[in-house]
């Protein structure tokens, strides 16, 4: 018996607000809200077919076969929830590094949870597919959808799940990605947030401020404010890197140039009076968040200033979409 072949792409996110932490482990309950931007140019795709024939899942990463067990416990998940037994083939392609903080993991499981599920025979509306997606990465909840997406922290696995705030967007923003280093990372984000969770001393006060970002930060979208976004934008990662520092054992995912980076960001800010903003996730890799009709001109004055690092600028992005409908 072959069901279906279901293929899905679904794009990386990238928090303005950030979530930095697990109420709950197993479930992937965030111990706070957070809301993201959709991007365009970076995606994965991923095609699902189970097979009667299969003795154990197979999965395909970029072309190379892959010994992933968390692929596997997802799919438990969908089996369990479609009442079937079979094994899959899963094949992947990321059109994004993995593992470098470029929300690689959100659009990895956004893409399999909708091919996944569907191949199975389910017929999920968006908001299950969302907490579907949330079981194998928290991130990937928002990649459901496109444009501005909050996930809804909630409190068990019925109301933790993302909305989009506003998909189809008319204001023409985007972000400039500053390619640091593709490596994958020394500390994983599971790893990272949880030594936060336990062993920081401010970790009760970031919860409470990031509740007061996301309230600000929506009323900036709703008026348009481009400059409060960015300015919470910015703020909002700093505060989270601050806590990996004051973890114990401490920790940081900047490099040298991440730092450069995001001091000629403030001074194009400041000098040329262009509105930029930086984020970075858990990863090197510095986001630049600006209008597009800055875009070039923050690109070329970068470019001069590190001929060896590649910049890349996405828009915003749309939710998922089903290739082979």
């Amino acid at each position: 018996m072959l069901s279906p072949q279901i293929t899905v792409r679904a794009h990386t996110n990238i928090a303005l607000v950030k979530y930095w932490g697990k109420e709950n482990q197993d479930l992937i309950i965030p111990m706070n809200g957070s809301l993201s931007l959709t991007l365009d140019h970076f995606y994965t795709d991923t095609s699902v077919q189970f097979d009667s024939n299969l003795k154990n899942d197979i999965f395909s990463l970029n072309g190379n076969i892959q010994n992933n067990l968390q692929v596997s416990k997802f799919l438990d998940i969908v089996r369990k929830k479609a009442n079937i037994k079979l094994f899959a083939r899963i094949d992947s392609v990321n059109h994004v590094p993995s593992t470098a903080g470029l929300a690689s993991s959100a659009s990895a499981y956004a893409a399999l949870a909708a091919a996944a599920s569907k191949a199975a025979g389910l017929n999920l509306n968006r908001q299950d597919l969302s907490k579907l997606a949330r079981k194998g990465s928290g991130s990937a909840c928002r990649s459901i959808y496109g444009g501005f997406v909050e996930w809804v922290k909630g409190y068990d696995d019925d109301s933790s799940y993302a909305v989009p705030i506003e998909e189809e967007l008319d204001w023409e923003i985007g972000m400039l990605v500053a390619m640091v280093n593709r490596n994958e990372k020394k500390v994983s984000s599971r790893a990272g947030m949880q030594g936060v969770v336990e062993t920081s001393p401010f970790y009760s006060a970031w919860v409470k401020s990031v509740n007061n970002d996301l309230i600000n930060i929506k009323d900036a979208i709703k008026k348009r404010d481009f400059k409060l976004i960015g300015e919470i934008t910015e703020s909002n990662a700093l505060r989270m890197h601050s806590l990996n520092l004051s973890a114990t054992p401490h920790f940081n995912y900047f490099e040298p140039m991440s730092l450069e980076i995001m001091q000629a960001v403030e001074k194009i800010r400041e000098e040329q009076n262009i509105l930029c903003y930086y984020t970075l996730d858990a990863g090197p890799n510095v986001k630049i968040l600006c209008q597009q009709k800055d875009a070039a001109i923050i690109k070329n004055e970068l470019s001069q200033k590190f001929s060896n690092i590649e910049f890349e600028f996405a828009k915003p992005g749309p939710g998922i979409k089903y290739l082979n409908k």
